[in-house]
């Protein structure tokens, strides 16, 4: 991509440009996007495994316990790292927002969970693509992304990978799943991957305009509230008779291992990146998840499952060989105007002024 002379800005996309974008960042990030993958997988398989072998329906309680470990690490470290003041005023302003975004969240991650009751597995691993969509158009709308034709031609590419691993699924006869409901179960597929897309965009604004501490600490506060309330209200009985033994308790372990340390490393790494990457590098979850299931379910192998995750990987690159056009609000493309400050920066200078305000009074003439 060369650089406009005038405004600064990037117009066209040039061969160096695309050598440049083929670095070790894009290496980083295909890696740690597997990474993200790897834990979706685990909690899927975790959930799968507790829901077959042990008769668990309690997807809120699964979620719970996750939300209640962002609250204990990340909002402490929020209120010393920020300050008690700090904290309270942040919350006073922007309670709301959290309070929105937890619900949200937490809804995300119940409807895709119910869905299992009533669709099938294939189903759900065609309509969670939705997710990329509505990542695109939101990232557009309120981010001001804009992305090129090669990157829609990349989401195609990829799409084209889960839809050679749905075949598979299904030359392989492994659609499984309820049937009971299948237009709730699908309609609730296509709320979550909303919801979800919805906060991706919101978190990839927080933590490039805010902090990622904020973002984590508010998110496992107000989530754990709101995942609490729920699973009393509408699973207390199916929490109640459980069996619990050691391997239940593993198994909800690993679950909200995997989810903390999924939202703990999707800031960092979307901080460097943008939604619709991240959310293209983690649908080889499913290969993964299906990789797993031929060992621990007993699936039948196909060649079409390796088709996939290289169709996938393929698209995934391409999308990241191409930078994004920059935002409307970039600073760079704006025409000679200052560099405005952010609101975080604003904050900091008015903390550092009254710090050196107490200095100059207290100090004896």
């Amino acid at each position: 991509m060369s650089l406009d002379a005038r405004t600064g800005c990037f117009d066209s996309c040039t061969p160096a440009s695309i050598r440049q974008a083929l670095t070790w960042r894009l290496v980083r990030n295909l890696v740690l996007g597997q990474v993200l993958a790897v834990l979706v997988c685990g909690t899927a398989v975790s959930s799968q495994y507790l829901s077959s072998a042990y008769q668990v329906d309690a997807p809120m309680l699964q979620s719970a316990i996750h939300y209640a470990l962002l609250c204990l690490v990340y909002t402490p470290a929020m209120f010393c790292m920020i300050g008690p003041r700090s904290v309270f005023q942040m919350s006073r302003k922007r309670w709301l927002q959290y309070f929105l975004l937890g619900l949200v969240d937490v809804e995300a991650n119940y409807s895709v969970v119910k869905a299992y009751q009533y669709t099938t597995i294939t189903s759900i691993q065609l309509l969670d693509c939705f997710v990329i969509p509505v990542v695109m158009i939101l990232s557009w709308w309120f981010l001001k992304t804009r992305y090129r034709p090669v990157h829609f031609v990349s989401v195609c590419i990829c799409l084209l990978g889960v839809g050679a691993m749905v075949g598979a699924d299904l030359l392989a006869g492994r659609d499984q799943g309820s049937t009971s409901n299948i237009l709730l179960g699908d309609g609730l597929v296509l709320l979550s991957a909303a919801l979800y897309g919805l906060t991706n965009v919101w978190q990839e604004y927080t933590v490039k305009n805010r902090s990622r501490l904020e973002f984590l600490g508010m998110l496992g506060l107000f989530g754990s509230v709101i995942s609490g309330v729920q699973m009393m209200a509408l699973e207390f009985h199916h929490v109640t008779v459980i069996h619990w033994s050691w391997q239940v308790a593993v198994l909800f372990g690993a679950f909200a291992c995997c989810m903390f340390t999924l939202y703990s490393l999707m800031p960092v790494i979307i901080e460097e990146s943008n939604a619709a990457a991240i959310n293209l590098s983690m649908l080889t979850a499913d290969v993964f998840s299906i990789f797993c299931g031929i060992f621990i379910f007993h699936y039948k192998f196909s060649g079409l499952y390796v088709v996939s995750l290289v169709v996938i990987f393929v698209g995934f690159i391409t999308f990241n060989a191409i930078p994004i056009a920059p935002t409307i609000s970039d600073n760079s493309c704006h025409d000679n105007t200052a560099d405005e400050p952010t609101k975080r920066e604003v904050e900091l200078a008015e903390e550092e002024e009254s710090k050196n305000i107490h200095v100059v009074d207290c100090t004896p003439f």
